[in-house]
């Protein structure tokens, strides 16, 4: 039978910061402690910095390239695996090869992905994702981890959060600054949180709909007021009295539009038109919903008013 081999998938942009951080890993945070452990490194780009050769055998590691897309296959990777025999793959992908080959298609035997991690310049990202969204995108979407480096104190960490959660909503996400301290101070938010009523635009309402779904106890007990386009539909999904508010965002491109909505309780939810636009003022609780499979934010309005369709109907992360 043969073993189990962990494989470390680390996604990103060339100079992303990809081979620092398996470096780091090895060497800074006692990954190869001990020394035992065959780990076998595979690079599929030549980045700016270079791998310690000399160093990274102290802990019983070697390095193989894979120059070109075609050689990612699996008679290659196989053939790979059984001269070296690890028990343990960093595999630094290409950042401009499609990340369907390491999710989708057979690895070697044995080759189980323990966990995915993304690297981002924080100073290109949102030139990168201006440019070259969809390819940006798919380097991170399937990441447990999404670490952006090179921070200051000017980088729009709500906002990138904003970005990643719309396309990948269970990644955690870690701000590191060039000198490889990590960056835990608070993130602002383009809205008062403390106002009596927090009056979320349509500018606004992707990132809060994120922010509010990821950390709903920040707004428990609090008021919001948007425009909404009301997910009502007659067929007998939504209780008479809970209809769905919410918006159409768009991250990538139109294949990438979601609707991003809330529960909302409401006596009257049955006289609202499927589809229709609401103005809404209400209060947000944290509470067991069948829908999140769980504790989430649910609205009780106080205030539901027609309104007129916007000029965009869509919203975005940005």
């Amino acid at each position: 039978m043969a073993k189990d081999i962990p494989v470390y998938v680390f996604t990103g942009f060339m100079d992303s910061g990809k081979t620092t951080l398996i470096q780091e890993t090895l060497f800074e945070n006692d990954f190869a402690a001990g020394g035992e452990d065959k780990i076998l490194i595979l690079s599929c780009e030549d980045g700016d910095v270079e791998y310690d050769i000399e160093k990274l055998k102290t802990i019983n590691a070697k390095v193989v390239m894979i120059e070109s897309e075609d050689e990612f296959n699996l008679d290659n990777l196989s053939k790979i695996s059984k001269e070296y025999d690890p028990d343990v793959v960093f595999l630094e992908y290409n950042g401009t090869w499609g990340v369907d080959k390491i999710y989708d298609e057979e690895l070697p035997e044995g080759w189980v992905i323990a966990q995915g991690l993304a690297t981002v310049d924080a100073t290109t990202f949102e030139n990168y994702l201006n440019n070259m969204r969809t390819m940006m995108m798919e380097q991170l979407f399937k990441a447990e981890v999404v670490i952006f480096n090179r921070c200051t104190d000017d980088t729009p960490k709500t906002k990138f959060r904003g970005q990643i959660k719309s396309m990948n909503r269970p990644a955690q996400i870690v701000y590191e600054r060039a000198d490889g301290s990590i960056d835990d101070s608070p993130e602002e938010l383009p809205f008062d949180i403390n106002a009596d009523i927090i009056e979320i635009t349509d500018a606004d309402y992707a990132l809060w709909f994120m922010d509010c779904m990821e950390t709903p106890k920040k707004y428990d007990g609090k008021t919001v007021h948007f425009l909404g386009l009301v997910y009502n539909p007659n067929d007998g999904k939504l209780r008479k009295d809970v209809f769905v508010p919410g918006r159409f965002a768009m991250t990538c491109c139109v294949e990438d539009i979601q609707f991003l909505g809330m529960k909302c309780k409401w006596d009257k939810a049955s006289t609202l038109e499927h589809r229709s636009w609401v103005d809404i003022t209400a209060t947000v609780k944290v509470e067991f919903a069948k829908e999140y499979k769980g504790r989430g934010p649910v609205l009780y309005p106080k205030n539901v008013i027609k309104a007129e369709k916007p000029e965009d109907e869509l919203v975005y992360f940005s």
